[in-house]
């Protein structure tokens, strides 16, 4: 069976081709950065830390990719920088393992950015957010998200959850959004 993050990328790269446009919206150590960038004509990736930046920076470098725009700003402000559609992105909520645990993803910038990649999403284009809460803060975020999701009209998006439900010690889950028309 596979993990949750294992799983989100098996879900975008079911859309991702070398045409394809894709954000990374929580950069932190590179990951779904260099996963994206190994999908896809071109990728976006944000962070608020200066340290995750850099550890992204040189895993790309590590791997050769040239096609990632590195953008220290808040993911809610992906509109000033992201002018083409999107065919995939994610997100890691929480912090940035190994770092500053105070330093956390919110609940109103997460749902900001979460609105201006459905609108930014091609049809068929997919987002995965990955949901970790088991820190101050992340359980208001969870709910936030969850709610949101769950009252996106269904003609349009096709939500799903994949999680485990026997674990303890709030083990991360995968929110998995499709988005089927453009309205």
């Amino acid at each position: 069976m596979k993990r949750p993050l294992e799983f989100s990328h098996d879900f975008l790269e079911e859309v991702l081709d070398n045409d394809s446009v894709a954000l990374d919206a929580t950069m932190g150590k590179g990951n779904d950065t260099v996963f994206l960038a190994k999908q896809s004509r071109r990728i976006y990736a944000f962070d608020v830390q200066e340290e995750a930046l850099e550890k992204t920076r040189q895993r790309l470098v590590i791997e050769g990719l040239t096609n990632v725009d590195l953008i220290l700003d808040g993911h809610e402000n992906l509109d000033h920088y992201v002018r083409e559609p999107l065919r995939a992105a994610i997100f890691n909520l929480g912090y940035l393992p190994s770092a500053d645990k105070s330093i956390i993803t919110k609940p109103h910038t997460t749902l900001q950015a979460i609105e201006k990649v459905l609108d930014r999403l091609e049809v068929g284009g997919r987002l995965a957010i990955m949901v970790y809460y088991g820190h101050e803060g992340g359980e208001m975020e969870k709910d936030v998200v969850l709610n949101f999701v769950r009252q996106l009209d269904q003609k349009a998006y096709t939500v799903m959850l994949y999680q485990a439900l026997n674990q303890i010690n709030t083990p991360p889950f995968l929110v998995m959004v499709e988005k089927l028309t453009s309205f």
